[in-house]
């Protein structure tokens, strides 16, 4: 089993909502891959419920999980995938990754 786990800091504004509204519409996006990707077991969106200035504080995190790295390979080249991330990538201004074998 390998997980992928993603966390990002979102801008404050972006694309005409506030980093709250992204959050959540980042959650739904990445939530329902699940049901349009096979390759995908399971995806699970968190969003921060502590409020703060820290560097250490993420804003949303992403955790996947996948058979194998091919199959996480097909998930990061899916075309729902990629929508999602074409969204994400307007939204955020930090993304940290790791990925590992369960």
């Amino acid at each position: 089993m390998i997980k992928h786990i993603v966390m990002w800091k979102l801008k404050d504004v972006a694309e005409g909502k506030t980093k709250a509204e992204n959050a959540e519409i980042m959650k739904k996006m990445l939530e329902d891959l699940p049901s349009k990707i096979e390759e995908l077991k399971s995806a699970e969106v968190g969003i921060n419920i502590l409020e703060g200035d820290s560097d250490a504080i993420c804003d949303v995190v992403l955790t996947v999980s996948c058979e194998s790295e091919k199959d996480l390979q097909v998930y990061a080249a899916h075309p729902d995938h990629q929508k999602a991330v074409s969204f994400i990538k307007k939204a955020v201004k930090e993304r940290r990754v790791v990925d590992y074998i369960k």
